[in-house]
């Protein structure tokens, strides 16, 4: 008996022969009393076991009638009542799955909200201890907010905004365009309009605000891993590592207005919104959906946080790699370079055309991509050494181009950082060395400083690490033999079924492996980037234990045939996140409802003396100097100008900070006099806490950093020699002795601070 079959082979690009050879039919013959066994029959049910025992006539007769009665076609009528089953069977399952999603960001919002009260005691306290709660320089961005409330109109204040000169001391700068303010700008304007300030004090909504964001984030990590697994059981499982490693996936608890709090649940939804577009498996509709979604969270995204054109440059280079190897339609990748180059247009208007997009990475690695393809029409196509050939002349190509891009922008618009943040990763990489104050001084903060052990004890003990480990290997093999495919000649199938075992040859998967990879690597550089990768390392281990695929395709390696491998990775994709959830409930959640019981205590009578003092002593008109920390809360709670500010991406307030911090170096009292009257400050706050500075890592501290830049110690052999002739100024004011008593006048102290007048008039006392 001779059967027929069609087989339409669906592809992902190629050359012009492999799609003409697509769209023509396959004709296959087989013949029931010898059965070809091939790699399908191996693992489909029951296909291959029931051919090779049915011997006999009578027996293949029955098999041939049987095969013919199934051949039968359907009758209209149970087909609806099939397809009207499935589509309602889909609906149950899309409703329980968005209500969980739902449910979980809400829980982990309010969850955030009493962790933070019980932490701060926020809702006893008066509203300048509440202010001060916002630590490391970050109620600086809450004081625009009050601003914005205070001005008669939106509108006045929108303008103040843009020429701020009662801000930083004896200058006038856009502060929306300095401080990325849009996030104070669109709350502020939201309040005032829905009319908020009838029920709800301003400070409870900016921090409300703050938190809903971060419930839209676990959100979209769990409908990112939702889609990627086809089950909410691993969108579930992300939300509760997320939850359970906090100190490594968010800063909220500290530091709420952080520009990364408001910024990092838009680019959340849009890797969410990316990973359903780069699917196969969706509609058309889908995926306008997912396309408008990630053009909104793009845009929005490059508005609120000045680094985050470097993240989507990240996010570029992945795509880049997924276009490159033939992974995801040209066209898919048309529309992404629309996204990004759209939104950058967008973002450069509504940021005062910024220079520094024009110079980012991104575009340039947009512009050379482009470029590229364009010129690299056959670059897919010949046998394997031609295209791998052809793929290094590309990558050359495209990064030739950019860097070229790049520094044409920099020669027509010169952009301040540029030189300096390629000197920052030399010394970084230990390429080079240097002095320079600046440079060392941000090699010093925790986030540009390598992670410690304990930062992979803690995801080891969260039992997240082992598995992401298990997760990405499998995945990246599996993407590794899909790119070998591809360089090969051979299709990419986009109808993927569970008995294939190719999880590598999901689009989405395949760019979530880069994604990893390439945010995992900076992880291991900066401390800083794990606020960006371990969300992730959460969301991508989930669905990896969820996802059948990945089994599937793990006993497709090992040709595993004592049990029937379909039904195994059900069976572990079910029963693995069952028991993994099971052990950080009965573990970790007495932990976390232990942490919303345990009343913290966070008071700081110092400052709140200080603060205070400044309020009611210190004139309008007058400018504050001292480290960038406490003037962004000087600059909160009394609103009057300072010298510098904890803003760490602009090079001229770095240099306004170095020139505030000599007051712990070895100087004179005419040295620093002459500092100060430069900037116009009026009053200067010497803290003990840096003046007096312990430290196991003595060469990260200020009073340090300012010995070597000033060229006031030398190191040799591992010995230190100072050799300026003035003492520490900030131990020597305090002596209250000529010079400087000429220069200065103390007129507040308490444990923590001294606070000297700047003299107008200079008194030579001896």
């Amino acid at each position: 008996m001779t059967e027929l079959k069609c087989r339409k082979t669906d592809t992902l690009g190629g050359d012009k022969e492999e799609d003409e050879r697509q769209n023509e039919p396959v004709l296959q013959t087989t013949h029931i009393k010898e059965p070809v066994n091939t790699e399908e029959d191996e693992v489909s049910i029951g296909r291959g076991d029931k051919q090779q025992k049915d011997e006999g006539g009578g027996k293949e007769e029955d098999a041939q009638h049987k095969e013919e009665e199934s051949n039968r076609p359907e009758s209209p009528v149970k087909r609806s009542k099939s397809s009207s089953a499935c589509y309602l069977q889909r609906l149950v399952r899309v409703f329980f799955g968005c209500l969980a999603a739902v449910a979980c960001g809400m829980l982990y919002a309010a969850y955030l909200s009493a962790y933070h009260d019980r932490k701060f005691w926020f809702s006893t306290r008066q509203e300048l201890e509440r202010e001060i709660t916002f630590q490391g320089g970050s109620g600086l961005y809450y004081y625009y907010y009050k601003h914005m409330l205070a001005v008669p109109s939106f509108e006045r204040g929108f303008y103040e905004l843009t020429l701020d000169n009662r801000t930083v001391s004896g200058q006038t700068i856009n502060a929306v365009e300095h401080f990325s303010l849009y996030p104070e700008l669109i709350t502020s304007f939201i309040y005032r309009v829905t009319g908020s300030q009838d029920f709800v004090e301003p400070i409870y909504f900016y921090v409300g605000a703050v938190f809903g964001l971060q419930a839209v984030y676990v959100t979209a990590l769990f409908v990112c891993s939702w889609v990627m697994s086809g089950t909410w059981v691993a969108g579930m499982l992300a939300v509760a590592w997320y939850v359970i490693n906090r100190p490594d996936t968010t800063k909220v608890d500290y530091a709420i207005p952080l520009r990364d709090n408001w910024a990092l649940p838009y680019f959340s939804c849009q890797v969410a919104a990316l990973t359903g577009f780069l699917s196969n498996n969706i509609s058309s509709a889908t995926e306008m959906f997912c396309y408008l979604t990630m053009s909104a969270t793009t845009f929005t995204f490059l508005l609120v946080w000045e680094h985050s054109h470097y993240v989507l440059f990240i996010q570029g280079l992945c795509l880049f790699l997924l276009d490159s190897f033939d992974l995801v339609p040209p066209r898919k990748m048309a529309d992404i370079h629309k996204v990004y180059l759209s939104s950058l247009f967008l973002a450069y208007l509504f940021q005062f055309q910024n220079p520094t997009l024009l110079s980012s990475p991104l575009l340039s690695l947009l512009i050379g991509s482009v470029l590229a393809r364009y010129f690299q029409q056959k670059m897919k196509m010949g046998p394997l050494l031609a295209r791998v050939m052809k793929l290094f002349l590309h990558f050359h190509l495209v990064f030739t181009t950019g860097i070229t891009f790049s520094y044409l922008v920099k020669k027509l618009i010169p952009v301040s950082d540029s030189d300096f943040i390629l000197k920052f990763l030399e010394v970084k990489f230990g390429l080079n060395t240097t002095t320079d104050f600046i440079t060392n001084f941000l090699l010093c903060q925790e986030s540009f400083q390598t992670p410690g052990q304990d930062l992979f004890l803690r995801l080891t003990q969260a039992s997240v690490l082992p598995f992401y480990l298990l997760v990405l290997t499998v995945c990246l093999l599996s993407t590794l033999q899909t790119i070998y495919r591809r360089l090969s000649g051979q299709p990419m199938k986009t109808n993927l079924r569970l008995e294939d075992g190719r999880i590598g040859e999901q689009p989405e998967v395949i760019y979530h492996v880069f994604h990893t990879l390439l945010f995992g690597g900076l992880a291991l550089l900066f401390d800083g980037m794990k606020y960006l990768w371990t969300p992730y390392v959460c969301m991508f281990t989930a669905f990896g234990v969820c996802s059948p695929d990945l089994w599937m395709t793990v006993f497709k390696w090992l040709k595993l045939r004592s049990i029937h491998p379909v039904v195994l990775s059900l069976i572990l994709s079910t029963a693995v996140p069952t028991i993994i959830g099971f052990s950080l409930w009965r573990e970790y959640c007495p932990r976390v409802l232990a942490e919303l019981s345990d009343l913290q205590e966070f008071y700081d009578p110092d400052t709140i003396e200080l603060i205070s003092w400044i309020k009611s002593q210190a004139p309008v008109a007058t400018v504050f100097a001292g480290s960038p920390q406490l003037l962004g809360t000087v600059k909160l709670c009394s609103g009057l100008a300072v010298t510098s500010l904890p803003l760490y991406s602009d090079i001229n307030l770095l240099r306004r900070t170095e020139d505030t911090y000599q007051v712990y170096a070895m100087r004179s009292a005419e040295d620093i006099y002459k500092i100060l009257t430069s900037q116009k400050t009026n009053y200067v706050i010497i803290e003990e806490s840096i003046c007096n500075e312990l430290s196991v890592n003595k060469g990260c501290r200020v009073k340090d950093l300012l010995d070597l830049a000033n060229g006031h110690v030398v190191y040799d052999k591992g010995e230190v020699y100072s050799f300026s002739k003035h003492g520490r100024f900030c131990q020597e004011i305090k002596m209250n002795y000529s010079p400087y008593t000429n220069y200065f006048t103390r007129v507040f102290w308490n444990r923590s601070y001294h606070v000297y007048k700047v003299n107008s008039v200079i008194s030579f006392q001896y």
